[in-house]
């Protein structure tokens, strides 16, 4: 008797046949997709090995299907329309598209002198903009502040539900990271993320940036678990941190499957493995997603 295949009893179990199920298989979407964050080329981009604008050729040579920008490496440009227009055609030229814009240095948004987050905000309107005329979903932005758990969670909500009232009439998500401070601890940004209650406030988990100080950290794993119901992005990078302050390497089938499980299908962005590396990053997040698929 021929032994039934795999493939086959999964086809006869949805009443296809086999090559019918093996054609739904090819042409099923992937769980997610994968794009690359600017700043694992920081050395190349800082030293002026790549420009700016040959982002997208880099990116779509190393297989990858989305751009998420830094901007400070276009600081001085963010109104400049003619230089944004090049941006743009560049990611169209390769088929990348345009995902958010990392936006540093502009401020504290949870800066306890009002004029100083005040300020900070402002400065965040013309990366909305950028971001808006790129075709991007979102800014991300950083919740730093001073002062107590508390006071700094009332700081950070408050800059930051301003920015969020600015990027909602442009069509912008405004979305923070787990970026260090409080911000690494996933149930202080939880908190902020409750007293903005905006449906384009949202969260950026980043897979290794839960080290709160020397020797502080959040279990990577249950952090970005926690962050996932606020997602409106993934940053994923090749090591985690435990409770205690220790890092190792990332089980890239575990955490992404807590990805997957939280009903994720957007872009997981690559933040890790340099210039060189750019194919086999790329190539683990493919292996896990097979995996998980």
């Amino acid at each position: 008797m021929k032994k039934t295949t795999r493939r086959e009893f999964l086809a006869s179990a949805l009443g296809m046949s086999a090559a019918s199920y093996s054609l739904a298989q090819v042409n099923k979407p992937p769980l997610f997709k994968i794009s690359l964050a600017q700043w694992t080329i920081n050395k190349e981009l800082f030293s002026g090995k790549i420009d700016n604008l040959d982002f997208a050729r880099v990116a779509s040579d190393h297989g990858y299907q989305g751009l998420e920008y830094v901007n400070q490496f276009f600081m001085e440009k963010a109104t400049d329309m003619k230089y944004l227009a090049e941006m743009k055609n560049r990611a169209e030229d390769h088929g990348v598209e345009n995902v958010l814009i990392m936006c540093d240095k502009e401020g504290n948004l949870g800066d306890p002198d009002k004029v100083k987050r005040l300020q900070a905000v402002d400065n965040h309107r013309k990366w909305i903009d950028a971001a808006r005329f790129l075709g991007c979903h979102s800014i991300r932005v950083n919740a730093y502040s001073e002062g107590s758990y508390d006071d700094q969670a009332s700081l950070a909500a408050d800059g930051l539900a301003r920015v969020v009232e600015i990027g909602a009439k442009q069509g912008i998500n405004v979305i923070v990271e787990n970026h260090g401070g409080f911000s690494s601890n996933p149930e202080w940004l939880i908190k902020v993320m409750h007293r903005v209650d905006h449906p384009m406030c949202g969260t950026l988990p980043d897979t290794g940036n839960f080290r709160i100080e020397e020797g502080i950290s959040y279990d990577s794993y249950l952090g970005v678990r926690m962050l996932m119901p606020w997602a409106k992005g993934v940053s994923i990078k090749n090591n985690v941190y435990d409770d205690h302050g220790n890092s190792s390497p990332m089980d890239f089938v575990r955490m992404l499957k807590i990805v997957v499980d939280a009903g994720w299908t957007g872009f997981c962005g690559v933040e890790f493995g340099g210039y060189g590396g750019l194919n086999a990053s790329r190539q683990m997040l493919e292996d896990a997603r097979a995996k998980l698929g």
